[in-house]
């Protein structure tokens, strides 16, 4: 059955289209030509239930300045009930729900797609499988129809894109649809990543502006990690079989533990102070997890509640990571799950996201790892004074 997105679990967020004649959503029109080619992609959603539609109009946002009759968020909760123990912003339990509803859909699409090709390049230069595209499309869909994004862009179409919704009250998103689609072919694990911020800015502001962030993991398990900017922890749900997203961790510390994910190695080259940083992980017998997808390398310092990823550049070797579609909203989690994020110097959610397509190099993990990573590169840390630990000794 031919369908558009439906959003699940007993609320009405996106439109549901069922008729096996239905039509591609047609996109707002200030957006782009780039993305408007993309419209021609059917879409097709696994799960979902019949959803009363709730109009534009009567959507209205809240910021409830009284949040004492929060309750705890549990394990077991669903996606929706978590959401709404965890913030009384109607907007942001929207924007939220529906991105999951994306993940869901993206998750069947990515167990069922053809790798035999590449369907174009991106302004960056990157090529693009279809089921980027797919997933692209599929994200800016889900962002229109909560009506409370004002803007989205994506590594896919690096241009603000205005999806119709409010500035006051209403929020802008940046995410990279599908990384590590380069690996879907072999399959590996990939994942979605997006963070969002307050208002109508995606530039001149900050990793630590954002209201929220998230990825969604499709692997053996299909999980949505997601943190909020006023809920303690980063916290995990699970696609069941029959669709719901049911919360199944909550992350609040990183701890000690020799496991490393050592990204863009060509730089040991001509960078010996990274070369000699991963000299010391080998000598002191670390385990190398290494996938060559950012998602769940990252993922797994925040499950496994320990490790250290690094992706540093060099002369010959220059930063790839893109600041406001990658670094940021996963700095955001690692740093919500207790642990901790570096550039070198600083913390990469204080980096002022000057451009779109502003790079850097990163590291995160535990504080320990942190302060061993900017010391053995630059020869202090700015988290602690004292005696140098391990590679910088």
């Amino acid at each position: 059955m031919e369908t558009s997105i439906t959003c699940c679990s007993r609320g009405a967020f996106l439109p549901n289209v069922t008729s096996q004649h239905s039509t591609a959503m047609m996109p707002p029109p200030s957006i782009s030509p780039s993305f408007c080619k993309m419209q021609s992609l059917k879409l097709s959603s696994l799960f979902g239930e019949p959803l009363r539609v709730v109009p534009k109009s009567s959507l209205k946002a809240s910021r409830t300045k009284n949040t004492s009759a929060i309750t705890r968020c549990e394990i077991g909760d669903s996606l929706e009930e978590f959401l709404t123990k965890s913030t009384p912003d109607k907007g942001l339990i929207r924007l939220m729900m529906c991105m999951g509803e994306a993940l869901r859909t993206i998750a069947f699409k990515v167990r069922t797609a053809s790798c035999g090709g590449t369907a174009c390049i991106n302004s960056f230069g990157d090529e693009q499988l279809a089921v980027d595209m797919l997933a692209n499309n599929l994200l800016f869909q889900a962002l229109t129809y909560s009506h409370f994004c004002k803007y989205a862009c994506s590594e896919e179409v690096p241009e603000l894109q205005d999806m119709g919704g409010p500035v006051e009250g209403g929020f802008s998103v940046a995410f990279d649809p599908l990384d590590g689609s380069s690996i879907v072919d072999t399959n590996f694990t990939v994942g979605t990543i997006f963070g969002v911020w307050p208002g109508d800015k995606l530039t001149g502001v900050t990793g630590r502006d954002q209201v929220a962030a998230a990825m969604g993991i499709f692997g053996p398990r299909t999980t949505y990690v997601l943190a909020l900017k006023d809920v303690p922890g980063t916290h995990e749900f699970l696609l069941l079989d029959e669709g719901k997203w049911q919360h199944v961790k909550e992350t609040t510390e990183i701890g000690e533990g020799k496991l490393f994910s050592p990204g863009n190695l060509r730089a040991t080259f001509d960078n010996p102070n990274y070369s000699k940083l991963i000299e010391y992980y080998v000598k002191e017998k670390y385990t190398l997890r290494y996938t060559g997808g950012m998602v769940p390398d990252v993922n797994q310092i925040i499950v496994k509640e320990k490790g250290v990823f690094t992706n540093v550049i060099s002369p010959s070797s220059k930063a790839k990571l893109r600041l406001l579609f990658e670094v940021a909203p996963l700095g955001f989690l690692v740093e919500k799950a207790g642990g901790y994020s570096s550039d070198g110097t600083q913390s990469v959610l204080d980096k002022v996201i000057n451009n779109l397509d502003e790079r850097t190099q990163v590291a995160y993990g535990s504080k320990n790892e942190i302060v061993r990573f900017e010391e053995t590169l630059y020869g202090s840390s700015r988290l602690r004074a004292g005696v140098p630990v391990g590679a910088a000794a």
